[in-house]
């Protein structure tokens, strides 16, 4: 089986022996690098790596979800306090992304944004508008690539900070990424 992993930094998966992709952060370099890499070569399974923030205090700093939902927030428009989605404006534009669970870790929604939320009314409104359980800025850039190859993906995150006003003194990537390696690993040793 051949099988790519996709992260946004190198320090995200640090697995050796493994085709692995560093994109770039963002959702514009993942959708670029990615197309490149699959238009060069077939794989059987692509699976994007990386941290993510949470917007759930259930979900454990550390803990690794398989995001099975994710959404481009920002494609819209405002319209004063008003969001309006790109079906509110007449647009044909999916913006969301549904991919079937491949694994036995909680499945979450996400949302994939250019600016991580730090700002209490900006948490409260896309939380109301979207209701996300975590954000990434690649997630959705990955699964529409994947979708657009007909290539066979998912998404695993593991959580390193919640989604508040921004404290790296209370995030633990070291952790988020110790955790999503050990996971990612017996993943691949299972296929």
């Amino acid at each position: 089986m051949r099988v790519l992993v996709v992260s946004a930094t190198k320090n995200e998966v640090t697995l050796e022996g493994i085709d692995h992709l560093v994109t770039g952060v963002g959702m514009v370099a993942t959708a670029i690098e990615l197309s490149k890499k699959l238009i060069e070569n077939d794989y059987d399974l692509v699976i994007n790596a990386g941290i993510a923030g949470s917007f759930n205090r259930s979900i454990e700093i550390g803990q690794v979800v398989e995001v099975v939902k994710d959404t481009f927030s920002e494609i819209g428009a405002q319209d004063g306090n008003q969001f309006l989605s790109p079906n509110d404006i007449g647009l044909d534009l999916d913006n969301v992304f549904h991919n079937e669970s491949k694994t036995s870790f909680d499945k979450v929604s996400g949302i994939t944004v250019n600016t991580i939320h730090g700002e209490d009314t900006s948490i409260v409104g896309v939380m109301y508008r979207l209701n996300p359980q975590v954000e990434t800025m690649e997630g959705a850039a990955f699964f529409m690539t994947c979708q657009r190859f007909s290539v066979n993906c998912m998404q695993l995150r593991s959580i390193s900070n919640y989604v508040e006003k921004r404290n790296k003194s209370k995030w633990d990537i070291p952790k988020a990424i110790k955790n999503l390696n050990i996971e990612l690993n017996n993943i691949l040793n299972s296929l």
